[in-house]
């Protein structure tokens, strides 16, 4: 099980983790498509956010052997200000393989 991806060079400790592959229609390539789903803390979320608004990253799956650059296919959040101490809120970020 998958625990850990690296974007760019920030870990990020995941919940849930699948990566499957898609079939581009513009350049008849296989896409890699990594989803995610991680916690964020009040304390990291400046952060986290900050890492996501770069929306281009060098994406690392240790374990998987999988690396790749890749960009956000799709992206939400359970809670859009985490400035208050001691919240949490649940994040799901879909990558993909950048062409």
């Amino acid at each position: 099980m998958i625990e850990q991806i690296i974007l760019n060079t920030t870990p990020i400790e995941v919940d849930n983790f699948s990566h499957t592959t898609i079939h581009d229609n513009n350049s008849h390539d296989l896409r890699r498509v990594v989803t995610v789903d991680f916690k964020v803390t009040s304390e990291d979320y400046h952060n986290i956010t900050t890492l996501l608004y770069k929306n281009d990253f060098d994406v690392i799956i240790p374990g998987k052997n999988i690396e790749f650059q890749g960009h956000i296919q799709n992206y939400y959040t359970s809670i859009t200000d985490l400035y208050q101490v001691g919240q949490v809120g649940n994040f799901h970020l879909e990558l993909i393989e950048s062409q």
